[in-house]
């Protein structure tokens, strides 16, 4: 699992001629990493990493955003750092660089934007995310890839028309143990898919 707390460095977007509200979005994300798995099992801020990401979306109402992204983000854990103790008394660590690409759903609490009184539009709104993705990590050598699921929580404020900040708080399931440079099972017990 990758987890990643992010603030959107702003966005901007490109608008028709006419006053209408703007469909199409893109921004720049910066924010901070952390790991939960085979070899960090409780504290995800111990060994924090770097989140860099490109987004594009789609505005389909006030409501409602559709957003491709690109990430690229690094990983790490260490198992001395634990309270468990692996089998031998075993210790094992791992460093990783992960690329992600993913597409997700936003669904806005309020009606975000500016303009538009009837609408009852708010500068500001809390949102909800969940998408599918696709990453791949390269660790010591070893290049894996997984399917995942991208999950966040976030507030959305508007500056100006077309400039607005977020921050963000996301998590991402991914469906493979070897994201994590090739450590699994370090228990020696078998685990589920």
């Amino acid at each position: 699992m990758a987890i990643a707390v992010l603030a959107c460095a702003g966005t901007s977007q490109r608008a028709s001629a006419q006053s209408a509200p703007y469909k199409f979005e893109f921004g720049a994300d910066l924010g901070m990493s952390g790991y939960l798995g085979d070899a960090n099992s409780s504290n995800l801020l111990s060994h924090p990493g770097f989140v860099g990401q490109f987004n594009f979306g789609y505005v389909q109402n006030v409501r409602w955003v559709f957003r491709g992204n690109l990430s690229f983000l690094t990983l790490s854990g260490d198992t001395e750092d634990m309270a468990n103790v692996l089998p031998n008394n075993e210790a094992y660590s791992f460093s990783c660089n992960v690329f992600d690409l993913g597409a997700r759903a936003e669904f806005n609490f309020f009606n975000y934007g500016i303009g538009e009184t009837y609408k009852k539009l708010k500068r500001w709104t809390p949102y909800l995310s969940l998408g599918i993705g696709a990453c791949m990590s390269s660790s010591n050598g070893h290049t894996s890839a997984a399917f995942n699921i991208p999950m966040g929580v976030g507030v959305k404020y508007k500056l100006k028309e077309r400039l607005n900040l977020r921050a963000e708080f996301s998590m991402t399931k991914t469906f493979s143990d070897k994201i994590d440079g090739m450590l699994y099972d370090l228990n020696g017990i078998k685990t589920a898919f």
